[in-house]
């Protein structure tokens, strides 16, 4: 089995190109700078781009894992000529256009399909680790907004389950993490996973604006899903535990796969 991997070298498509090589199946791992992409040497590394598809990309492919960016349609439609017969996706819990529309695609393709719908990536997080490993402090509005982070290896290995296996034809997989916490309580777990005391600095929307250096849309975007979390939490989905038969990862764990970004 040969098995296409769309961004292969980010936060998940890396862990999903692992997990594939660990189940022994062959990966094609489709990059526009396969010259940085740094992955593992079995992988067959190609340079192209899914918003100018061809037909070489998905020759000898039977298997893909499609990222949601741009218009897919042409590149569907060019892999179920080449005979890939089974597309997972990765778009997201949050509604966005682009991603109802790659979704759309692949259901009237007529090809297998599953959909995997993460919520907040744990990686997330990361924007926190200058403050933590300078200051011990992260500093941001809204500490009592209570989410549900998600490891990207668990989203990958979810990925990586429906690729390889029957049984998830038609299914859309909205992920989380394992936990509801809030904001203070995610700092905090991350200091006990890297042995760090950690402590949290509210700050007001206003004041968080005019520090982060993040566009005003982003920055809307961000505060509004903030303040929804302390008034609705977050649910704690067992999506990832039912398909791959254990326990999702939680903060602290994610967090102890990362003590060297935060230390």
């Amino acid at each position: 089995m040969r098995i296409l991997v769309t961004g292969a070298t980010g936060t998940v498509g890396r862990h999903v190109v692992d997990q594939l090589l660990t189940a022994g199946v062959t990966v094609r791992a489709l990059t526009r700078n396969p010259e940085t992409a740094a992955l593992p040497p079995t992988v067959e590394v190609v340079r192209g781009d899914l918003d100018s598809p061809t037909s070489e990309m998905f020759e000898g492919i039977d298997r893909m894992y499609l990222l949601s960016l741009g218009d897919p349609k042409a590149a569907i439609d060019r892999a179920k000529n080449a005979g890939v017969q089974r597309i997972v996706t990765l778009t997201s819990a949050v509604e966005d256009e682009a991603h109802q529309a790659t979704e759309q695609a692949v259901e009237h393709s007529g090809l297998e399909w599953t959909h995997i719908r993460p919520g907040m990536f744990a990686a997330n997080l990361l924007d926190w680790a200058e403050g933590i490993k300078t200051e011990g402090v992260v500093k941001e509005p809204y500490a009592n907004a209570r989410q549900t982070p998600v490891h990207e290896q668990d989203i990958a290995a979810v990925a990586a389950t429906s690729l390889l296996f029957n049984g998830h034809n038609g299914q859309t997989y909205a992920l989380t993490g394992p936990e509801s916490l809030t904001k203070k309580e995610q700092a905090e777990s991350i200091g006990h996973a890297v042995g760090l005391k950690v402590s949290f600095d509210e700050l007001t929307p206003d004041e968080w604006r005019t520090t982060s250096g993040i566009p005003d849309f982003v920055a809307d975007w961000l505060l509004d899903i903030w303040q929804q979390a302390t008034v609705t939490p977050e649910p704690v989905l067992p999506t990832v535990e039912d398909v791959l038969g254990r326990p999702a990862k939680t903060v602290c764990q994610w967090a102890a796969d990362h003590v060297g970004d935060f230390r």
